[in-house]
């Protein structure tokens, strides 16, 4: 019992600390942008500079150069933005999700009081957040709502469209 004591309470800081919490799923996601960008797109972008400018195609006042290498500043700066997101974060285990409460990582199944609709989310940090594949941010209104509420808990939340009510029917991770 004092392990699982010990372990709710490192979750708890954990939630709280500000560090950037990953699923395995979000992290090989990011992963496999960062392979993308540096083995393909990286090269591809070079290749064009290199190839326009042994052809010569590209002048002082060319705006072909310019907008390659616009693209090539923001691929730059993506590949930066996840190696430092990825070196400075921490993948969430599975035994470190809660299952009496809300938490980060947590697969929740909802009810919308006010039409009845019932659906699935998990909460997620704010780097790894799809909803449109029901990964909802923690910092969101509803992640919020959610966050530290156990099952047949109301939650009210102030969305784009209003106020919603929700109740969380279960809880798992």
């Amino acid at each position: 019992m004092a392990t699982e004591e010990k372990d709710m309470n490192e979750f708890e800081s954990m939630e709280s600390s500000g560090a950037i919490y990953l699923t395995p799923t979000g992290y090989d996601a990011l992963r496999a942008e960062l392979d993308a960008l540096t083995l393909e797109k990286r090269p591809e972008i070079a290749e064009r500079i290199r190839d326009s400018q042994q052809h010569g195609e590209f002048s002082e006042d060319n705006n072909e150069l310019d907008e390659v290498k616009l693209e090539q500043a923001i691929v730059e700066n993506r590949i930066a933005e996840l190696k430092g997101v990825m070196g400075n974060c921490l993948i969430l285990q599975t035994e470190m999700i809660p299952t009496d409460h809300v938490g980060l990582g947590s697969q929740v199944k909802v009810n919308d009081l006010d039409y009845d609709d019932e659906f699935d989310i998990k909460l997620v940090s704010s780097i790894e957040a799809d909803p449109i594949n029901d990964l909802v941010s923690s910092d969101s209104p509803l992640g919020t709502a959610l966050m530290g509420h156990g099952a047949g808990e109301e939650v009210l939340f102030e969305a784009p469209d209003g106020k919603k009510r929700y109740r969380i029917l279960t809880i798992a991770r």
